[in-house]
């Protein structure tokens, strides 16, 4: 039992250490130039997690609309290749995701890694809180968001 656990401690760690920086050893894939945005296929699926956000998402998207944030227009549940992503700002090219504990394993690290490597391949840039930023520390997370903006 403390083997494995041995193991998951192990996994998180190299993980984390990926996830600061992508090797320059690790495969290039072929990618179009241009992400697809909001596939067809996805519609239905997006439109349901926009009708059920997470008091996390919901709290942020009250910031987010309408342009509140020095006018950059954010989408909520957008689709980018086959990817759905919290909240996307196209003219900043930002991303950002709330992760909630569902992303706390090493299955879900590596699809998170994986997809921000895609992201990453467009010029896509990613930021990540934990929920409970929105809550306890909205303003480093606004201030953090607000200092990816190109000027």
């Amino acid at each position: 039992m403390a083997q494995s656990a041995g193991v998951v401690k192990e996994v998180d760690i190299i993980i984390f250490s990926l996830r600061k920086k992508i090797p320059s050893s690790y495969p290039k894939a072929k990618m179009p130039n241009k992400p697809k945005h909001n596939n067809k296929f996805l519609k239905e699926y997006r439109k349901e997690l926009r009708n059920n956000l997470t008091s996390a998402e919901a709290r942020l998207w009250m910031i987010l609309k309408n342009k509140q944030l020095e006018g950059r227009k954010f989408r909520r549940q957008h689709s980018i290749d086959n990817f759905i992503v919290d909240f996307y700002c196209p003219s900043e090219k930002l991303v950002i995701e709330l992760d909630g504990q569902v992303h706390y394993n090493p299955v879900s690290e590596n699809k998170d890694f994986e997809r921000d490597f895609v992201l990453k391949k467009y010029e896509i840039s990613v930021l990540r809180f934990e929920n409970k930023m929105i809550f306890k520390e909205p303003e480093i997370v606004i201030n953090t968001i607000k200092a990816e903006f190109k000027k």
